[in-house]
Order: structure tokens, then C-alpha cells, then sequence
């Protein structure tokens, strides 16, 4: 909990991290009322879990809490069923009343892991996009014109290859604008890639004539390659709810020069404070990890998976508990490739090979590098297989 700030020290709190803030001074203004702001971010419930990338703009939402403002998380079960187009180069298909209610629920048990619930609000915006009805809706449609959507890069982007635009996914930038006027919101955060649908909503409660929203978007995290932004599509993610053994890891595995970024993005240290791990990267690495697992896990959980990793790269143990495979046993030698992939430790032979080659693979603590090798696979034979940096089995013939 910050200690008791002056003015200047709040806006200055509130905008760290932030990439866009439209505008400093509205918002100093609004603090300067004295008076609680109403702050929403929405969240279409896709998928069912949350990774890292999410809790970006939801810790940005904690620290506007912290400051005594009214929060709301928005699930947007009516918007869901649009699909946000943001950043997509083709329609996106939307999902079912059914997907959204079960994703949604989810959703709930997994932001209070950072916000209070005593202090959160959560809405659905069915609540009041529902109650428009297809006259209100057309209504809505007519605050706004085809010209100004068309502003937005990746209809811009589509519509000039000639890449088809539905009607309903021109609504979604409007529908997401009504929330802020269902709710009056004082602002509004959200990544970087909402920018466009954020400024629709100062725009329409102008329309409205309601004061607009201040908008505060916070960056996009990128994943454990580095590159690409932290999606579970592309394989590159951290979820809060994996396992910390799985959490611990894919953290220490990011570069050095990446986990500044998530020091800053991803906990609620200040800049001063990061700087004092900048000599000690390894340390810094194994704290950033255990502060993430203790915030969606707990300390105990977050020493155990130190000692895990600890165990299994420092002292190259295998881990304390290794999935068994059972194989069938074969009165002839086996290829090793064909092995792992039954294991499940690689998807494909080739793949195997590419391991066992580059020297990936160890044989009860053996190394191997010869793609032709075979093993004895006799019944009865017993073999703890590693293959990469994580991935153990106990393979036994039967």
C-alpha cells in the first residue's frame, strides 16, 4: 500500500509503466476533485485462463485501488460474442453464450489473485448492451461514422487488401465505448492495442454528454521468446495458474535483458529498487520468479520451486517427482529416437534425432549423441530419460 501522497505523487504512481495517457493533466484534474474516479477495464472471457501478459493492466487496476478509486472489472459476455478484431487480419469467430459463462467465472476466481474483492466490482456488460435491443443499438451505430472506424489500423490494413470486414466487428469498438458510458467511467485502461477502441469511448461520451474518459494504456508483455507479444496461441506464455515448478522455470529461462521488463511490468517494485538487482542478474532472475509464484501461489510453493530448480539444473538431479511411462518390451534392441517419442518426450522421430544429436539427451545421467543409438528393451528394463532442459520420464518395459 503506497504511503500517503501528494497530487503530483499520485498521477506519477498511477502513470508508471504507462504508454499512453490521454491526457496528464485530465487526469490530475479528476484526482484534484478529491472524490473516488470510477476506473473500468474489460476483459472479453476467450479463454480460460490468464497468463502474465493479462496482469499488466489488472496490477495498473490494483494501483488505482490502492488509492481508494472505484475499480471495475468488465467481463464482457455480451462483447465476447462479437470478438474483438484487434490485431487480427481475418474475422475472428465468436464463441458461445455457453464458453463465455464458463470462461467468465473463471476469470473471476483468478484477478482477485491481485485485486481486493471487497474493493472490485464485477459487471457484465450483457447488463446494459443486452438492454439496447436492435433499436438501440442502431441508434448507437449512428454516433459514429464509417470514416472514423475505418481510422483503426487493422480495418485500415483489411479493407485497403481487399481481406473481408463483417458489419458486427465495426460494433465491437462501439460496444466497448458504451460501457464507459453504461458506467461513467472517469477512465479506462487497457494494452496498447486497445488504444483505438479506448478513444472511441472519450469520443462517444462527448456523444453522450457525459465528461470524457481519461485512457491509460499499459504495454504489451512479450513472451518467453522475447519477441512476440505473450499469447497462449503461440506457445510463448507464463499462466498464473500453471504450476510454480512450470512458472519458476520458464522464468529463468527468459534473457536477462527481458526480465528488466517484467521486473517493472509484472511486480510493484520501484525503479530504484529494481536497480539494485541490476548487478546480480542470476539472483535477480530466481527473485523475479519467486515473487510471481508467491503472488498467485504463496511463499511456501514459491521456496519449493527454488529448491526444485535448485535440485534439477544447479545439482542436475532428476526432478522429485518424474511422470512413469510404461512401454512394451522387446526382445530385440530398440532405436532411442523411437523411445522418446513413445515417451512423449519429443512429437516426431525427426525431432528426436535433432535432440539426441545437439547432445539433448541423457540416458540415466549418461549423455548421448549419436541418433542411431539403441537401448535394451527388455521387460523388466528401467531407464530415466531427459531430454531438453525439463522434460523427464521413467521409461519401463513391460
Amino acid at each position: 500500500m503506497p504511503a500517503a501522497m501528494n497530487l503530483d505523487e499520485q498521477v506519477e504512481y498511477l502513470a508508471k509503466g504507462s504508454v499512453d495517457l490521454i491526457d496528464r493533466k485530465d487526469l490530475r484534474a479528476k484526482l484534484a476533485r478529491g472524490k473516488p474516479l470510477t476506473v473500468k477495464v474489460g476483459f472479453d472471457p476467450t479463454a480460460p485462463d490468464l497468463h502474465l501478459g493479462h496482469t499488466v493492466v489488472i496490477r495498473k487496476m490494483k494501483h488505482f485501488q490502492q488509492l481508494g478509486h472505484r475499480v471495475i472489472f468488465v467481463i464482457g459476455d455480451f462483447t465476447g460474442m462479437i470478438g474483438d478484431p484487434t490485431g487480427k487480419k481475418t474475422t475472428r469467430p465468436a464463441l458461445t453464450h455457453e464458453e463465455i459463462e464458463e470462461n467468465a467465472h473463471t476469470y473471476e476466481r483468478q484477478v482477485f489473485k491481485i485485486l481486493d474483492p471487497k474493493k472490485t466490482e464485477v459487471r457484465f456488460n450483457n447488463e446494459w448492451l443486452g438492454a439496447l435491443g436492435s433499436s438501440g443499438m442502431i441508434k448507437l451505430a449512428a454516433k459514429y461514422t464509417l470514416a472514423r472506424m475505418l481510422e483503426r489500423e487493422d480495418f485500415r490494413k483489411r479493407f485497403d487488401s481487399h481481406q473481408p470486414i463483417s458489419i458486427h466487428e465495426l460494433l465491437y469498438p462501439l460496444a466497448q465505448a458504451y460501457d464507459s458510458v453504461a458506467l461513467k467511467a472517469d477512465a479506462e485502461l487497457g494494452g496498447t492495442d486497445q488504444l483505438f477502441n479506448l478513444l472511441v469511448g472519450r469520443d462517444l461520451m462527448r456523444e453522450y454528454g457525459l465528461e470524457p474518459q481519461v485512457v491509460l494504456t499499459t504495454p504489451l508483455l512479450e513472451g518467453l521468446d522475447g519477441v512476440e507479444k505473450m499469447s497462449k496461441s503461440l506457445g510463448n506464455y507464463i499462466g498464473i495458474t500453471e504450476d510454480p515448478q512450470s512458472i519458476f522455470g520458464k522464468i529463468m529461462s527468459i534473457s536477462d535483458e527481458l526480465m528488466w521488463k517484467y521486473y517493472l511490468l509484472c511486480t510493484d517494485l520501484t525503479p530504484a529498487e529494481i536497480e539494485t538487482w541490476k548487478n546480480r542478474p542470476m539472483e535477480a532472475k530466481k527473485h523475479l520468479a519467486r515473487f510471481i509464484i508467491t503472488e498467485f501461489h504463496g511463499a511456501d510453493a514459491a521456496l519449493a520451486a527454488d529448491e526444485e530448480f535448485r535440485r534439477v539444473f544447479s545439482e542436475r538431479q532428476a526432478p522429485s517427482e518424474v511422470d512413469e511411462k510404461t512401454l512394451p518390451a522387446s526382445k530385440e534392441p530398440q532405436f532411442l529416437t523411437k523411445i522418446i517419442v513413445a515417451a512423449g518426450l519429443a512429437p516426431t522421430n525427426k525431432e528426436a534425432q535433432r535432440l539426441v544429436a545437439q547432445g539433448g539427451v541423457l540416458i540415466d545421467e549418461a549423455r548421448v549423441d549419436d541418433p542411431k543409438q539403441t537401448i535394451d528393451s527388455r521387460k523388466g528394463k528401467t531407464y530415466l530419460l531427459k531430454v531438453g532442459k525439463r522434460r523427464f520420464a521413467r521409461v519401463n518395459f513391460v
